[in-house]
């Protein structure tokens, strides 16, 4: 952290690092709390009902529909792949649009269509029809997360980010905690109803809560600080502040695309470090996949040692670790600014617990396994704090801030489109030595980019200041110089400062 970063720590009261609208003015304080309570709520209930939507496929396979669709070997993985397939075409078409479409109509309608292809789903009597589906599926999917990221870096200041993108995070705990416990109240009490068995009416379950969801989006969700209209939410002079916000700071607003601005994506060091960044960090949570496959390998035809409800359930510990670490690296980020020291202190955890799961036996010391695959999650968190750090790095560029942070997870699902059936086979699990030393390396390079990506941006920030300084002393001339200067060009003519 620099010695200027350290100084504007100590000048900030204490409740801001609470939250950080208490110390704005009571005008800018409104506006933030009207802009936290329409995109943070449709934000978090549309990304809960995403997950929901995204998960259930595990949940369903473990509850049943493995037996009935007669799946085998590495299925489960292809269905999981076909889906990522479509989350990986939309993200970057999907995020230049959202420059120039209204994200309060683009989002809430893909939603709308991802929720109808989640209830066809329980239609499916084969493979072949799962892996259709859910590749749609994943394509609608695919315009919401780095839509979303977007659209909280064009309101917010950098000492909010990573917290708003954080909270809205949370949600990607809190829809899986919720489709185990769903799946095992449809399996418990739904199945059979209506000839329909409980795996399928968890599909039809999550397809209806996503409705209603995607609905509030058309009338609560706003747009960016240049296309926001007045409406009951949000007066004029309070979209004036937002706009005030984002120049004093100098995030841009959208402008026309061209062949040099398209050109310019490529020209700098963002790309190059925050993508393998978020890459690397989004691919380093593997071995949390691998505890309901554990749980499910002490049943035998034999005994049932552990019941459906308990295997979906039990899991449910690792979400809870993921959102208290979720909020703890956020706060911790925008408290201190800095973006990297979460990111490593996590990622060297993550190496810990995987090296620890490589090197236990599966069933020696059952407690310590337990408590191992639960803190698989402490780095879950990271995605809001790189990209926020994403949108801070480039912010002066509208659409290059669009392009990057879709960048960022179109090619971290890239790799989770065929790395997760190499390294975790679901022929190897629970066991998956590979896929837990592997996870650990990738955590050591994830820690690497985030070193490398805080050197460039505190050399670039350190040449900013040396021009500003240059600038000032070209400005600033003594009076006695003032004088010779304008004895060698005449005495009648006015001195003129040089220009910047």
């Amino acid at each position: 952290m620099s010695s200027d970063s350290i100084v504007a720590l100590k000048k900030r009261p204490w409740r801001s690092y609470v939250w950080d609208t208490w110390d704005k003015s009571p005008e800018e304080r409104r506006f933030l709390g009207k802009l936290d309570a329409c995109l943070l709520t449709y934000a978090a209930l549309s990304y809960f009902s995403k997950y929901l939507d995204q998960q259930n496929i595990t949940n369903a396979y473990v509850s049943g529909m493995k037996e009935d669709l007669g799946l085998h070997g590495n299925q489960l993985n292809y269905i999981t792949t076909a889906w990522t397939c479509g989350y990986v075409i939309g993200q970057i078409p999907s995020n230049m649009l959202i420059t120039r479409i209204r994200p309060s109509i683009w989002i809430p309608t893909m939603e709308l269509i991802w929720s109808a292809l989640t209830m066809i789903l329980a239609s499916s009597t084969n493979f072949n029809h799962l892996i259709v589906i859910r590749f749609f599926v994943g394509l609608a999917e695919s315009t919401f997360y780095p839509a979303i990221q977007y659209v909280i870096g064009s309101w917010y200041k950098s000492e909010e980010l990573a917290k708003r993108a954080c909270i809205f995070h949370t949600a990607s705990a809190i829809g899986p905690m919720f489709s185990g416990f769903l799946q095992t109240g449809a399996y418990n009490g739904l199945n059979g109803v209506h000839g329909l068995a409980g795996w399928k009416w968890l599909f039809i379950i999550d397809g209806v809560i996503t409705i209603p969801i995607a609905l509030l989006g058309y009338l609560i969700m706003p747009d960016l600080p240049t296309n926001t209209r007045p409406s009951v939410f949000y007066t004029e002079k309070q979209l004036e502040i937002g706009r005030k916000r984002m120049e004093a700071i100098g995030r841009k607003a959208p402008e026309k695309f061209t062949k040099a601005k398209v050109k310019g994506f490529f020209k700098t060091w963002h790309l190059y470090t925050l993508v393998p960044l978020y890459v690397l960090f989004n691919n380093g949570s593997g071995p949390s996949s691998s505890m309901i496959f554990w749980l499910k390998s002490f049943n035998t035809p034999e005994h049932t040692k552990y019941s459906i409800g308990q295997i979906n359930v039990y899991p449910l510990g690792q979400n809870v670790v993921q959102i208290i670490m979720t909020l703890t690296w956020a706060w911790t980020s925008d408290g201190l600014q800095n973006r990297w020291l979460p990111i490593v202190l996590a990622g060297t955890w993550n190496v810990a617990i995987c090296i620890a799961l490589a090197a236990t036996p599966l069933y020696t010391n059952i407690g310590r396994r337990w408590a191992l695959y639960y803190m698989t999650a402490t780095q879950g968190g990271l995605s809001g704090i790189i990209l926020g750090w994403a949108n801070e790095l480039t912010g002066n560029d509208n659409e290059k801030r669009a392009f990057v942070v879709a960048c960022c997870n179109t090619f971290a699902y890239t790799v989770q489109a065929w790395l997760p059936i190499v390294i975790f086979p679901q022929v190897e699990q629970p066991r998956v030595l590979r896929g837990n030393i592997t996870t650990a390396c990738i955590s050591v390079g994830m820690i690497s980019f985030a070193v490398l990506t805080a050197t460039l941006q505190y050399r670039d920030t350190r040449r900013a200041k040396q021009v500003a300084v240059d600038a000032d002393a070209v400005d600033y001339t003594p009076q006695s110089d003032r004088s010779s200067v304008a004895k060698s060009i005449g005495e009648d003519e006015p001195y003129v400062a040089p220009a910047k």
